[in-house]
């Protein structure tokens, strides 16, 4: 990761989840249209969390028709290693809330295989965001959008404190064992994140107050949300979440 990249942040704060994932779905519009004009196509990683399901189920309801599906590219932040029906599952949570309600095609909808071997998932995802963005091993693909959530120790996607993903530098997506979890995940890595466009975090409840202060204000990057640094980066919180900051 580049230390020295200018990072632009910004904050907002709303006073309930529901607006926070309406200006969400708003901003997710904006930039789609925005990138369709300008390249043809939108590419956006998702993430999974009860926080982006509530934008999920918007743009896929009041927000449907104002989105060229046909266009738009879904890919995933993480995955756990479980199927595409498990309850557990990142992928089943978008489609049931988002991809079964729109009209996207069935080529444009990339899942992480959860399935599989950690390690062959892994491959077999990277390879495939390589081939889509026609990039060499030595390069990294430029993500429209990212979503980011946060968690209580300060993790994003699954990029837990002190795990191994953290220091990869050269890999899209990796198998990352989680001692506190005894599991597993499938991840993008930092330089994805940080190779995109623009990313925002999505954060809402009161039990997340004390760890998105840690994590705004810190002069240090001690948590793994804070190594986050996509071109631009809005913070999307409710009042809630920022009732310390």
């Amino acid at each position: 990761m580049d230390k020295t990249k200018r990072l632009y942040v910004y904050v907002y704060i709303y006073a309930s989840p529901e607006e926070m994932s309406r200006v969400a779905a708003e901003t997710f519009v904006e930039t789609c249209e925005k990138r369709v004009k300008a390249k043809g196509l939108f590419t956006v990683i998702l993430s999974g969390g009860k926080t982006p399901e509530r934008l999920y189920r918007l743009l896929g309801t009041d927000f449907k028709d104002k989105i060229p599906w046909e266009k738009v590219h879904l890919f995933w932040g993480d995955e756990r290693c479980v199927g595409p029906e498990s309850r557990e599952s990142n992928y089943k949570m978008a489609y049931d809330s988002l991809i079964s309600k729109v009209s996207i095609p069935e080529r444009n909808i990339h899942r992480i295989k959860g399935e599989i071997e950690p390690s062959v998932s892994a491959k077999a995802y990277e390879d495939e965001i390589r081939g889509f963005f026609n990039i060499p091993a030595s390069a990294f693909p430029v993500f429209d959008l990212v979503l980011l959530g946060l968690g209580n120790d300060g993790h994003t996607l699954s990029l837990f404190p002190a795990s191994k993903a953290l220091f990869e530098s050269e890999r899209l997506i990796i198998d990352n064992y989680v001692d506190k979890l005894s599991a597993f995940r499938i991840t993008a890595t930092l330089p994805v994140i940080n190779n995109a466009s623009m990313g925002i975090f999505l954060v809402s409840g009161k039990e997340k107050a004390g760890i998105l202060r840690e994590v705004l204000k810190g002069t240090e990057a001690i948590y793994p949300a804070q190594m986050a640094r996509p071109g631009k980066l809005l913070w999307f919180v409710d009042k809630d979440a920022a009732s310390e900051l």
